[in-house]
């Protein structure tokens, strides 16, 4: 698979070129001067175009042979005591088939030989090392990164499915939640159940910091505490994936803690279903995501409006950006090696700076083999609905008591995972989001 990426990489650079692509990989990181270790994650951009999930390694690419030149680290019998088994040099070769392999103090010496006219690195630390080695050498640190997204913003098929394979667990382990959670129980206990599922499955990295947010807690949109009392009558936020082999998952669902849900509960639930439902059906190659943004925006203001919170002509409402009270951040984003992964702002697009509008983390149009998330969600939060309250335009939209009787309801968003295929989409993420089937699943 690695092999392919790198073709594709080459494929961006003049064959006539003498360059060269130098990426270091990423270090054990340890928790500030101590011995404790927080758990290793490959660079992406490594990992993408090598496979080597290890520390303290090295990549050079040669632009005119197409060569793969890897660097290992050479351990010694100390790091044996401690981390365990010493590789062999064989052992690299046989597993991540360079086409030349070296130790890291040959660097110099392979750049010397390949002599390239310009070394193209990531970031700054990288064209360091480059010319500190010699200051012949030339470092670029502007192309890569955009050659490096177009690569990995259009999946491969061997790509697709390793992530349709982190989809299956994280299925797995959100019907798990689903079925356990109940009254009393901590938001931390449901990340134990959730977690158990991934690590049984091998699954041991989670793509992100995971959201088990029980009432007011679901408000909050990237909240990780994880430490408060499940209530009755409150609703349950679980937003959460893990890594298969280097790439993510990312869902999230919303359900009543008790099993079932409240009028006002599954009135707000419906608009925000219905939003992803209708959005998830739009997606085909050729769409911008900031069509799909408003369009999720508008149907929620409905349910709203018909729910009694919000009140005016609904194309005024969404002329004067009172969705961005209820729905603050972008309707989704791309996925793969990172849960938020790049290629969502290419070269010469720039985030509009209007309430709503300016946190989306895609503004483009959609194409054959991206993966995204579609994930809609509506929100009390008091910090935003209290100013409003005393706006002279805002105000006129918004039904102060009523909104003001939900600042402890916390938020609803549901967020499925999109593979966008030729003819339109395919949805990888399968676990119930319907009001019916979630009650059904709860209380068997």
């Amino acid at each position: 698979m690695q092999k392919n990426h790198r073709e594709k990489l080459f494929s961006l650079f003049d064959d006539n070129q003498y360059g060269a692509v130098f990426i270091q990989g990423a270090e054990i990181m340890y928790r500030h001067e101590t011995d404790y270790e927080y758990p290793f994650r490959q660079e992406s951009n490594f990992w993408y175009l090598t496979g080597v999930n290890e520390p303290d390694c090295a990549v050079l690419l040669d632009l005119k042979t197409e060569e793969y030149h890897l660097f290992v680290p050479q351990r010694d019998s100390q790091y044996a005591v401690w981390h365990g088994y010493v590789k062999s040099q064989e052992s690299y070769q046989k597993e991540y088939q360079p086409d030349h392999l070296h130790y890291m103090n040959d660097l110099l010496k392979v750049l010397k030989e390949i002599n390239p006219e310009k070394t193209y690195c990531l970031n700054e630390v990288d064209a360091e090392l480059i010319e500190d080695l010699d200051r012949h050498f030339e470092a670029d640190i502007e192309s890569l990164q955009d050659a490096l997204t177009y690569c990995r913003v259009l999946k491969t098929d061997a790509e697709l499915e390793l992530m349709r394979e982190a989809g299956r667990v994280n299925n797995l382990a959100h019907l798990e939640v689903m079925k356990s959670i109940e009254p009393g129980m901590y938001e931390y206990e449901a990340k134990a159940v959730f977690n158990k599922v991934q690590l049984e499955n091998g699954l041991q990295q989670d793509a992100y910091n995971g959201i088990f947010a029980g009432g007011k807690n679901a408000a909050i949109l990237h909240y990780v505490e994880n430490n408060s009392q499940l209530k009755d009558g409150d609703l349950f936020l679980l937003d959460a994936g893990h890594e298969y082999k280097g790439y993510a998952s990312d869902y999230t669902r919303t359900y009543p803690v008790n099993g079932k849900f409240t009028k006002t509960q599954a009135s707000i639930y419906q608009a925000v279903l219905n939003a992803l439902n209708t959005c998830i059906e739009n997606v085909k190659p050729g769409v911008k995501m900031e069509d799909l943004h408003l369009q999720a925006a508008r149907i929620m203001m409905e349910g709203l409006k018909a729910e009694g919170l919000l009140k005016g002509d609904i194309d005024d409402i969404m002329e004067e950006d009172i969705f961005a009270l209820f729905f603050p951040h972008g309707l989704g984003h791309f996925l793969g090696l990172d849960t938020h992964d790049v290629g969502g702002y290419p070269k010469g697009v720039e985030r509009i700076d209007r309430p709503g509008i300016k946190y989306l983390r895609a503004r483009r149009n959609l194409q054959t083999g991206m993966v995204i998330t579609i994930e809609p969600g509506i929100y009390m939060i008091p910090a935003l609905l209290i100013p409003a309250f005393e706006d002279e335009t805002q105000s006129k939209f918004l039904n102060r008591d009523k909104l003001t009787e939900l600042f402890e309801f916390g938020g609803i968003r549901i967020e499925d995972n999109i593979i966008v295929t030729q003819d339109g989409y395919e949805n990888i993420t399968d676990v119930p989001k319907e009001r019916s089937d979630i009650e059904k699943v709860m209380n068997a």
